[in-house]
């Protein structure tokens, strides 16, 4: 109950207390309203509205939830689970409901967690969050079934074909069940089965014959099944093992018996267990008494909120059709009298009362139906924001007041209004907003900001988990609680940041200098021009090097010599660019990587003539001296035209060379070039500085990028089109700097800039692009584990540094057995001789299994040398020389050698000359056991498969958690581990580092805080707070204040900080009051929300009633095993008021009705009659998988098709990448997809770049693992195929002929368009024909090209007009006709009833579906949406293989037939539309676009209206007409004064970019703008809007179009006798003043009157 507080008006104080001498007066009141109002009460109740949304998918067991949910927080707690579970004695009569169930398993979960862990575990488990997971093994499970036929000796051949059916039906079925995520099937009633990857398994004793075969005699045929990341394997498996997988369900007899007999083989070293948990469809009866809770019906979700918005509008839509019967649902609420109306609490009036229980009620009725306000005088409006937040800090529980008030304002406000003004509360609130704007609502979790447009319930609870789980694990590392919050406050770097190669150094050479020389003296030397503004692609001459492009590259390279001719070309026409290079020579580096990062001795003199890199920078640095640098520059431009000229395309060769020195020097020789060259050729003259320049570049990593463009240090392909992207993305970092004066005329741009974020080198997988996120481990929780192995890992350190501190831990996962292994650990070595004070290096032998005797006896002197001498002066020169002497005598050698006695002997050597005992090297000689260190090796491989995801044999490098793969052709040298080192300790670890330092520790023995303790905390927490995803932007939250205008809520134990400044009366503040005060009741956190509501209103804030559905343990019944799931309940809404129903879903979710009697456009709670609630039923029809598409230094790829599958069923989604942003999107459900280039043209052109760190792998899948309620967004970069770097991917269309006759008609792209794009992007439903029977009258005969058609309904109104519009069209054509609808926003009925109308009247139709993409304006209002669907997503809302589409409004008629429309030649312009006409004169005051605005920006071009429009989509696309229309979209949208009628608006204001063909007058007539003069000849008629008279459009068709009413008539008995039901008389023939009162008596007020003005 709210607490009761001062300020409130005298009527509302009545409630605070019923007291006896108040209640008389009451009784009183009570009484005079009854006698006046019980009639009127009886027939008008009040009415409730019940929103439900369910899963696609059949129900999951809540039982295999729950250990799905466990293994989140630990992976061993997976297991833990099913063995608690196993080894309870269950009584079937003590769980016979749901909720009983329900707190057993939340119990068994509880047991393994400590608090608030539990009780998130014990939210996520009522919110059904790990269903997913589920479902997307049944995916896996399904294909487990299909990948191969069953063995004959299983005996189930029979059921095989019983159960699947032809493998023609399967594909079908498989394909429906992928996108949907239906139940899966078991064999012959077998619940339980075994894959390993080979056989499958149904029963335990057939497993065993298969367990009990030697493992070398089981060499499997088949693949070893795919293990996944998400998947459970059992700890004591064995990684080399065979692997198998257990498909079952924990509670199954089946699934116990094979569970024991798998363990006890993992156990034994034979096999690699996995669990995947399903359960099989007829297996629910099999499970226990708790284990099918859950399953059946699809699972109710929560995690949303919903909308009944007041509709308020000027014309009149609602259809006058009765409303229709239809299922009626138990009614399962009941109304809370505790809630307080109008100061009344009704429960406590009927304790006292109950004989007046009918008339208490009927009082109450009233005043809930009095109290509904959607409009106030604007001086009540005036303190309402502060008056909202004075009624929420003044009570007992302020969130609940909050979202009491907030999710039901028109009810409250009235009240609210009327309290009187607290001075303080308005004031701080004032003050506040000097600071931040009104309105503004900010969020952030531990000092991280969270986006508020983004969050959702799962997003939300999965950030909160993480935190607490992290805090959970540093307590258990004894780190004092105050210090935990320090910790969980560390925000990520952020991504901002870009590091530059600081190439500084005399061997760049630059062509030019803007500043100094005499060819740009004209140029303006004031840097302020820099901000003046200019033409789009325009550049900016002024006389300062702001842009320095250096080239790296090698100039006998095809890529260099095509590089020298780009800089030439752009220097000489005067690009305000500094060019410079940095030659190398390839062939050098690789001699020098190979030669331990040293210059070979004598390199040229043992390389004559081979090395024609070298020669060639020795020419041009000779050429330099003597000739100055554009003629050297000349000279290499000169080498690529003798190679040109000699038609040797890639190969130069020496004589080139030669010709093109002399052809440069003879000019300006003083003797013959030719001995010139001779002479230098021969004397090696200038040698030193060609090698070190190339020395320079190998230090700096780049000479594996072959060649590369630096712009101020970033790098870059290095093409033209790169240089100019490079600039535009520099420009507004220099703009910025130069505005704030951090950059004036005596600033160097480029020192600036690298001396800030320079570094030395540059590695692409440790400086990654931002685009792809580094891999991250935590090491946090493996330091707890039981016998961790970094309990006994010892480390190396730089020479006399073994007892500091070390913040940055390099562990290095080194294959003994490889050349690259033993390399990547020689150049730790090489890294801790360079002297690195605040590292150290350990050492993990990731072993391939096959480790011979020597690397057996090598690995276990390096571990005594590590654990013993460690801190040894010598220690590191040892092992480095051992090193190289085990490479030499037992790794490059050939042949395989298991005597290890000359490394015995080498081993005694070197530490005698390094001052190393040899005492312990003599007791590893004696006690040397190879199984011992084998069992050592498996266990480190184990622990790095498992945990660090790398196979075994894999190298890598470690750093505090950030995983580096070593793949083969890969190197990592020491320079390599000082950049990670220097940019991992100064971006993530230096500041955990400091709050370590600073730790008070308690419960700890002074004797163990060692340095290495303390360096293994740091490692720890560094690492897991890498793991969290975390925006790097945080905010000042305590420079407001919050003494009178906040909601503080303490808890000093708690680890989670909530800071909040929220208007409260926001869309945004109804779901983040709903989240705060669940994340109050399940995690108590401590809070601090600052109200900020706008101070000053002209309207009212909010006119809607909100819900936000949260799970609870009430939706899991008490009587039996039904899970109800959450629900949204509205009670006791407006009779009397027309309300619309939107949902406020997760951004991946795409949602749609599938059960809603009633118009939820609108709903008018009046005509329900008997029925207590209205209710719908919404459906997750899929979860949106969206991605940016990218292409390194180029434009995105607009129009690359991607196609989306599983493993199976490759291709069952498609799509194409917009040029906003590379967006894309396609609809999935929870499984395993495959991610691929489409055939045809966008294969043969590029390729996918691999994920992972930084390399220049390509791939053909990419795979995407869908397993959470989230979607995913995907970023993915391609690159273009060797040679086709200058084709386009889109060609137009008149250039098809050209194509065909060159290379045939497969790529022909735009003439035959991918005729494989049957399903599109965010996914249709599949076609549906109707069946069209020549024999049959009235369906046959249709032949021709087809019509295809698209339109939009919303509302049961807008759906009859659809019906009669669909009858107009076929009835005046013979042509096929394909209708589009756009699925989102129909109505049930309708989905139903379009199947049948399309088999009677001949027809075919397609629903399309799109979701808003987050990057793009979203409107707030539900018909402005629709406007939008009309026209901004054209280009990708419909299949590629569509040519041409007509959009008809579906209130309009037609008369001609369409055809001749969509055959009409456009003159090659992408879209069409009808000017509006000008004949009725009487409309002229309201042609807003013959004055103002409108006609200036027109400029003698026609306005013309949207109801009608063709789209020649082969155009639309080609000319990036969808882009362009979005990019003007975007502009303008967020001016809420703009396109007020968007759909109309937005084309005729763009039609300057994109083209605009009108059409002939007669194609679309409206009554309000064209007068009767011209209706006869019209070919459609369109039921505008009047503004004049405000028609209403049932009115307006009934008087306007002669046939509409027979068109109604028959479109309605249609439909009666589909839903068999009965036309009532009365509503076949209402004279017209009858339905005119029908008519005003349901008006409703439609906005898209506007769009047609």
């Amino acid at each position: 109950m709210m607490k009761r507080v001062a300020g409130r008006d005298p009527f509302s104080r009545m409630g605070c207390v019923v007291r006896s001498g108040f209640f008389f007066l009451i009784l009183v009141i009570v009484c005079v309203f009854v006698s006046g109002h019980s009639v009127s009460a009886q027939s008008r109740g009040p009415k409730n509205v019940q929103v439900a949304l369910r899963a696609k998918w059949s129900g999951t067991p809540l039982l295999l939830e729950a250990g799905e949910l466990l293994s989140k927080e630990w992976k061993g707690y997976f297991w833990d689970f099913i063995e608690s579970w196993l080894h309870s004695v269950e009584e079937d009569s003590d769980f016979n409901t749901a909720n009983d169930c329900l707190k057993k398993i939340a119990s068994r979960g509880k047991s393994l967690l400590n608090e608030p862990l539990a009780s998130i575990f014990e939210f996520s488990l009522t919110l059904r969050s790990a269903s997913p997971r589920l479902v997307l093994y049944r995916q896996l499970a399904e294909e487990s079934l299909s990948s191969f036929p069953l063995a004959d000796d299983i005996g189930l051949n029979a059921v095989h074909e019983a159960v699947v059916g032809s493998k023609e039906t399967m594909e079908l079925k498989k394909s429906e069940a992928m996108v949907s995520g239906t139940d899966s099937r078991s064999y012959g009633n077998m619940c339980c089965w075994v894959d390993t990857g080979g056989s499958l398994f149904f029963y335990p004793k057939e497993l065993l014959l298969w367990l009990q075969n030697p493992i070398d005699a089981r060499e499997e045929r088949f693949q070893q099944p795919e293990i996944f990341d998400f998947d459970h394997i059992h700890p004591d498996s064995t990684i080399g093992s065979p692997t198998a997988i257990l498909y079952g369900a924990l509670g199954t007899d089946c699934f116990k018996e094979f569970h024991l007999t798998l363990v006890e083989a993992a156990r034994k070293g034979k096999i690699k267990y996995v669990v995947r948990s399903v359960m099989p469809s007829g297996c629910e009866s099999k499970s226990g008494s708790c284990g099918a809770i859950g399953t059946g019906e699809p699972p109710n979700l929560g995690g949303y909120g919903v909308e009944l918005a007041l509709k308020n509008m000027e014309y009149k839509a609602m259809d006058d059709s009765t409303i229709k019967k239809g299922v009626t649902l138990e009614d399962p609420h009941t109304e809370d009298l505790s809630q307080e109306v109008r100061g009344f609490i009704f429960s406590k009036i009927l304790e006292r009362k109950p004989k007046l229980t009918s008339e208490v009620m009927a009082f109450r009725d009233y005043l809930l139906s009095s109290t509904i306000s959607d409009t106030l005088e604007i001086w009540e409006l005036k303190d309402l924001g502060h008056q909202t937040a004075q009624r929420i800090v003044h009570a007992s529980d302020p969130l609940q007041a909050m979202q009491e008030i907030n999710q039901n304002f028109p009810s409250v406000v009235s009240s609210l209004s009327r309290m009187n003004m607290n001075d303080s509360i308005k004031d701080e609130i004032i003050a506040n907003q000097r600071m931040i704007p009104p309105g503004k609502s900010l969020m952030a979790l531990n000092g991280a900001l969270i986006n508020i447009e983004d969050i959702d319930l799962y997003l939300l609870v999965d950030m909160v988990h993480q935190d607490l789980s992290l805090a959970d694990q540093y307590t258990k590392l004894k780190i004092p609680p105050s210090s935990v919050r320090k910790f969980l406050s560390v925000l990520p770097p952020s991504e901002l940041v870009a590091f530059r190669v600081d190439f500084r150094s005399s061997h760049v050479h630059y062509i030019n200098n803007l500043e100094e020389d005499s060819m740009y003296k004209r140029w303006r030397s004031n840097l302020n021009e820099i901000l003046m503004p200019v033409f789009p692609g325009q550049l900016r001459y002024i006389r300062k090097n702001l842009f320095h492009a250096v080239y790296v590259l090698d100039p006998a390279s095809f890529c260099g010599l095509e590089t020298i001719d780009t800089i030439i070309s752009l220097f000489e026409n005067n690009l305000p660019v500094r060019f410079g290079v940095i030659l190398y020579s390839a062939k050098l580096v690789e001699k020098i990587e190979a030669n331990d990062g040293e210059l070979p001795v004598n390199y040229l003199k043992d390389n004559p003539g081979e090395d024609i890199s070298s020669l060639i920078i020795r020419l041009f640095l000779y050429i330099k001296e003597n000739h100055g640098t554009l003629t050297a520059f000349q000279f290499l431009s000169n080498v690529n035209k003798w190679r040109v000229e000699s038609a040797a395309e890639d190969n130069l060769e020496m004589h080139h060379v030669e010709g093109a020195f002399v052809e440069t020097t003879l000019p300006k020789a003083k003797s013959p070039p030719q001995d010139t060259l001779l002479r230098l050729e021969k004397e090696q003259t200038l040698s030193e500085l060609s090698q070190q320049s190339s020395m320079f570049v190998f230090n700096m990593g780049l000479a594996k990028l072959e060649c590369c463009l630096l712009m101020n240090g970033l790098v870059h392909e290095p093409n033209e089109e790169a240089l100019l992207n490079a600039m535009n993305e520099e420009l507004p970092k220099i703009q910025e700097q130069v505005y704030y004066g951090q950059i004036n005329s005596h600033t160097d741009v480029l020192d600036k800039f690298l001396s800030e974020s320079g570094v030395q080198r540059y590695n692409p997988k440790i400086i990654s692009d931002g685009k792809l996120k580094p891999k991250f481990v935590s090491l946090s929780s493996l330091i707890l584990e039981k016998e961790s192995l970094f309990s006994e890992l010892g480390y190396l350190h730089s020479p006399e540094t073994m007892d500091d501190l070390k913040p940055v831990t390099h562990l290095l996962a080194v294959d003994i057995t490889s050349r690259k292994g033993i390399k990547l650990l020689r150049e730790g070595i090489h890294y801790l001789l360079g002297a690195s004070k605040i590292a150290r290096v350990g050492v993990l032998f990731n072993s391939n299994g096959d480790a011979n005797l020597p690397s057996l006896f090598f690995a276990k002197v390096f571990e005594v040398t590590v654990s013993s001498y460690s801190h040894k002066k010598g220690v590191l020169n040892f092992l480095d020389r051992l090193c190289v002497f085990y490479e030499q005598e037992y790794i490059l050698v050939s042949g395989v050698t298991e005597s290890y006695q000359a490394l015995i002997d080498k081993i005694f050597e070197l530490a005698d000359e390094n001052m190393l005992p040899s005492k312990g090297y003599e007791s590893a000689r004696t006690g040397f056991c190879a199984e011992e260190i084998r069992s050592r090796l498996n266990k480190v491989t184990q622990f790095l498969y498992r945990h660090i995801g790398l196979d075994y044999g894999m190298n890598a490098v470690i750093t505090n958690g950030k995983v580096i793969r070593l793949f083969d052709g890969s190197t990592f040298l020491s320079h390599d581990l000082q950049l990670l080192e220097s940019l991992e300790f100064k971006q993530r670890i230096r500041h955990i580092a400091e709050i370590v330092e600073d730790i008070k520790w308690e419960d700890i023995d002074p004797d163990m805080l060692t340095s290495k303790f303390i360096s293994d905390i740091v490692m720890a927490i560094s690492s897991s707070i890498a793991t969290r995803d975390r925006s790097s932007e945080s905010a000042r939250f305590d420079i407001l204040n919050a003494e009178y205008s906040a909601v503080i809520l303490q808890n000093e134990f708690s680890t989670i900080h909530i800071d909040a400044v929220i208007d409260p009366l926001s869309p945004s503040g109804q779901k983040l009051s709903a989240l705060l005060r669940m994340l109050s009741k399940f995690v108590q956190p401590s809070m601090r929300v600052v109200l900020n509501p706008v101070s000053s209103l002209a309207d009212l804030p909010l006119k809607n009633y909100y819900r936000y559905v949260l799970p609870t343990t009430d939706d899991f019944s008490s009587t039996d095993h039904t899970v109800h799931g959450p629900r949204a309940f509205f009670a006791n809404m407006p009779l009397s008021k027309t309300l619309t129903m939107n949902l406020d879903v997760p951004e991946p979710w795409l949602v749609e009705p599938v059960v809603a009697i009633h118009d939820l456009d609108n709903i008018l709670l009046e005509n329900l009659a008997d029925t207590r609630t209205l209710q719908a039923v919404f459906e997750l029809e899929a979860l949106v998988l969206t991605g940016h598409c990218s292409e390194k230094d180029h434009e995105p790829p607009r129009g690359l098709q991607l196609i989306l599958g599983t493993k199976n069923s490759p291709h069952l989604v498609d799509t194409l990448v917009m040029a906003n942003l590379g967006y894309w999107q396609m609809k999935v459900s929870p499984g395993v997809w495959y991610l691929q280039l489409a055939p045809g043209r966008s294969s043969e052109l590029y390729l996918m770049k691999e994920d992972g760190e930084g390399g220049q792998e390509t791939t053909l899948l990419k795979r995407l693992i869908i397993n959470d309620m989230r979607g995913k967004l995907v970023h993915m970069e391609v690159i273009k195929k060797k040679g086709m770097e200058r084709e386009k991917l889109l060609i137009p269309s008149d250039d098809d002929s050209n194509i065909s006759g060159k290379k045939g008609n497969q790529n022909s792209w735009n003439s035959n368009i991918l005729k494989w794009a049957s399903g599109f992007i965010g996914g249709k439903d599949h076609s549906k024909k109707g069946e069209i029977s020549s024999t049959e009258p009235g369906k046959g005969g249709r032949h021709g090209k087809t019509i295809n058609i698209f339109s939009i309904a919303s509302g049961h109104l807008y759906e009859r007009f659809l019906k009669i519009m669909i009858l107009s069209v076929l009835k005046n054509t013979r042509r096929p006709v394909k209708f589009w609808f756009i699925k989102n926003y129909l109505s049930p009925q309708f989905k139903d009833l379009i199947p049948h109308m399309a088999r009677e009247y001949g027809f075919e139709y397609e629903l399309v579906t799109y979701k808003w993409p987050s990057w793009l304006h979203k409107q707030k209002e539900k018909q402005r949406i629709i406007w939008a669907y009309k026209i901004l997503f054209l280009d990708v809302i419909f299949p590629l293989a569509l040519e041409k589409v007509i959009f008809v409004d579906a209130d309009q008629i037609v008369r001609a037939d369409m055809g001749e429309l969509y055959d009409m030649y456009l003159r090659g312009l992408p879209l069409a539309y009808t000017p509006f006409c000008d004949n009725n004169k009487e409309m002229d005051g309201y042609r807003f676009w013959k004055q103002g605005f409108w006609k200036d920006h027109l400029r003698g071009k026609p306005y013309h209206i949207s109801a009608l429009y063709v789209v020649d989509l082969v155009k639309f696309r080609e000319t990036a007409a969808g882009d362009q229309l979005r990019v003007v979209y975007e502009t303008l949208s967020k001016d809420p004064n703009s396109l007020s009628n968007l759909d109309q608006d937005l084309p005729n204001y763009a039609q300057h970019m994109v083209p605009i063909f009108s059409l002939p007058q007669e194609w679309l007539w409206c009554e309000s703008w064209c007068g009767n003069a011209t209706k006869l000849r019209a070919k459609t008629i369109d039921l505008c809007n009047n503004p004049m008279t405000k028609e209403p459009k049932l009115q307006g068709a009934k008087r306007i179009v002669a046939e509409w009413p027979d068109l109604d008539l028959e479109a309605r008995r249609f439909t009666a006798k589909i839903l068999d039901e009965n036309i009532e008389p009365k509503e076949q023939s209402a004279p017209p003043t009858q339905t005119q009162n029908i008519n005003e008596a349901s008006s409703l007020e439609d906005q898209e009157s506007r769009a047609e003005l």
